[in-house]
C-alpha cells in the first residue's frame, strides 16, 4: 500500500523547498500517513516560535494587496490600504531566490502539489529512497514510487513561484516559493483573488 510521509517543510511546485530539518525537507513523519491535503490537521510546525503571525482582517473590507519583505522574512496583507495581517515566511534561498518585483496572483489551488519536487520511496517496504527528490534529474527505478510534495493553499504569483503552507526553519530556505504557517496561508488564500497585487521587496 502506498503511503506519503507528512509534509514537514512544504515544498513547492517547480520552485520551492530545500533542506532544513533532519529527514526530508519536503515530507517527513514518524510513521506512514496518507497524503496530506489542505483540510488535514497535520501541518508542519515552525522550527522556532512564531511571535509574528497574526490576522485581524475578517471584518475589514477593501481591495487586497500583499507585500513580501525578504529581508525581514514577513508577508503583510492589506485591505483598502489597511494592514490586517502579517505572516512569518520562508522565501527562496540564495541561488533559487524569490524575485523582487510587482506581481499579481495568477492562480489559486487549494490542494496543489509540486510538479518538480517530492520524495521517492521503495514500493514494497515503504522505506525512503530519496527525501529531497528533483524529478527532473532523480530517476524513479523499478519498484519505487514517487510522491509529489503537497503545497496547500497555493497562490501563484511569479511563474512557478507562489505562497503556500510550508515548513519555516527561521530563514530563507525554499526553491523560490514563499512558505507560510498553515493558519496564515488559509487566511491569505481566503482573502486573495486572481489579480491581487503582490509586491516583493
Amino acid at each position: 500500500m502506498k503511503y506519503l510521509f507528512l509534509l514537514s517543510i512544504s515544498l513547492l511546485l517547480a520552485s520551492c523547498f530545500n533542506s532544513s530539518p533532519p529527514g526530508s525537507d519536503y515530507m517527513a513523519g514518524i510513521g506512514p500517513i496518507h497524503r496530506q491535503t489542505s483540510g488535514s490537521s497535520n501541518h508542519p510546525a515552525s522550527a522556532i516560535p512564531d511571535d509574528v503571525s497574526h490576522w485581524d482582517g475578517d471584518n475589514v473590507s477593501g481591495s487586497p494587496l500583499i507585500k513580501i519583505n525578504r529581508r525581514e522574512q514577513k508577508a503583510s496583507f492589506y485591505k483598502g490600504g489597511v494592514l490586517v495581517g502579517v505572516s512569518k515566511i520562508s522565501t527562496g534561498k540564495e541561488g533559487t531566490g524569490t524575485h523582487a518585483g510587482n506581481f499579481k496572483i495568477t492562480q489559486k489551488s487549494k490542494d496543489h502539489e509540486s510538479s518538480l519536487y517530492g520524495v521517492i520511496k521503495d514500493e514494497a517496504t515503504g522505506q525512503m529512497v530519496n527525501n529531497n527528490a528533483d524529478f527532473r534529474v532523480d530517476k524513479v527505478e523499478p519498484g519505487q514510487v514517487k510522491y509529489h510534495a503537497p503545497m496547500p493553499n497555493f497562490m501563484r504569483f511569479d511563474g512557478g513561484i507562489g505562497m503556500h503552507t510550508g515548513y519555516l526553519p527561521g530563514y530563507a530556505a525554499s526553491h523560490g516559493c514563499v512558505r507560510m504557517p498553515h493558519h496564515m496561508s488559509e487566511k491569505f488564500f481566503e482573502n486573495v483573488e486572481v489579480g491581487t497585487p503582490v509586491i516583493v521587496e
